[in-house]
């Protein structure tokens, strides 16, 4: 990333996400046809903060039914279906050539990786734990940019780095005894891939033009990220390898579709219906009629919803340090965002059309 200002990657998101909202409203998933209203949009993101931060209770009940893998393939296959056949029915073009590239390294990084890894880690830890883990992506796009960029980086992501490292410190230390347990171990270590797997996501993305449609690339994404998954744990539920006790078992645990139950079925529901498609259009709402720095506080709400509502749906507790960390954690990610803004300012908001 030689002579590559890493903090521009916002601008080049946002930015993209602007002028393909100009060029592309006939795609858009909310079909657009007037002004939106300050009151819509912010109806709008207050329904982003609470559905992206319900995705993590739903992600939490679905997986104590099944497997992690198996739901997070049904759930993306699902909802990229839906996505892609809404495109094709508008007549929208399918990548060519290169323009498949990007697809696919997202498909992977987002997708397979994160989203993947992710819902398997909060197997194994709390919904909460899992959604403060999740918001702390920024911070490793600043660890990245130390080692990979010959530009100096700012006072204040430094501040935000140690900040969120440090609050990350305080919420493990309430889960010293935890780290004995195996299995919590491995939902941190999933957890930690996820994000750093979404960290190189958005730098992958801050460096590509936005040659084809990012909507239509996103279903696509979710399409082939859906059928890989399932592929996947379905090959590998037949490789027997040892349980470590004298017997064997799956190398990736699958169960048939009539061996679901209904609780992971309704979890699938909220997330395909509610996660990946009511809540992305909200935001994409959100975005065209506010501000870029207001449409983006759902990444500090987001957390705060999943704790909350993992304390009162399964007991999780809220202690001091859970608290006080997470705290901590979200206002050093604050820190990291802000410095990216004020390294590059915001690109003018797009005209758009409303509800």
């Amino acid at each position: 990333m030689t002579g590559m200002n890493i903090f521009d990657f916002h601008k080049t998101i946002v930015q993209s996400s602007a002028d393909s909202l100009k060029k592309l409203s006939v795609f858009n998933p909310f079909t657009i046809h007037k002004k939106g209203t300050r009151t819509k949009a912010l109806f709008a993101l207050a329904a982003v903060c609470f559905l992206w931060g319900t995705t993590w209770i739903a992600s939490k009940e679905g997986v104590r039914h099944m497997p992690a893998l198996q739901l997070a393939g049904i759930r993306q296959l699902t909802a990229g279906l839906i996505y892609v056949a809404f495109f094709l029915y508008k007549g929208a073009p399918l990548p060519k050539g290169r323009e498949w590239i990007p697809v696919l390294v997202l498909c992977f990084l987002n997708f397979i990786m994160s989203n993947g890894l992710s819902t398997w880690g909060v197997k194994y830890i709390s919904a909460g734990l899992g959604a403060i883990m999740g918001a702390i992506f920024p911070l490793w796009i600043v660890i990245i940019g130390l080692f990979s960029s010959s530009e100096k980086i700012p006072t204040k992501a430094i501040l935000g780095l140690l900040l969120g490292f440090a609050g990350v410190c305080v919420i493990f230390y309430d889960h010293m005894a935890d780290f004995m347990n195996p299995d919590f171990r491995l939902g941190i270590i999933l957890s930690l891939i996820a994000t750093w797997t979404w960290a190189f996501a958005t730098i992958y993305t801050k460096k590509q033009a936005a040659s084809f449609n990012p909507y239509f690339s996103l279903g696509l994404q979710m399409l082939i990220s859906g059928t890989l998954l399932l592929l996947l744990t379905k090959t590998g539920s037949q490789v027997m390898i040892s349980d470590g006790h004298g017997g064997t078992q799956s190398m990736i645990p699958y169960v048939s579709f009539s061996s679901i139950p209904w609780e992971s079925w309704a979890a699938i529901g909220f997330l395909v219906l509610f996660g990946s498609l009511t809540a992305f259009v909200c935001y994409l709402y959100a975005l065209q009629n506010l501000p870029t720095g207001q449409a983006s506080i759902y990444a500090y709400v987001n957390p705060m919803v999943a704790v909350l509502f993992g304390w009162l749906l399964f007991g999780e507790k809220i202690t001091i340090y859970i608290t006080i960390g997470g705290l901590i954690t979200l206002l050093g990610v604050y820190l990291v965002n802000k410095a990216f803004k004020a390294a590059v300012p915001p690109p003018e908001q797009p005209e758009t059309e409303g509800m």
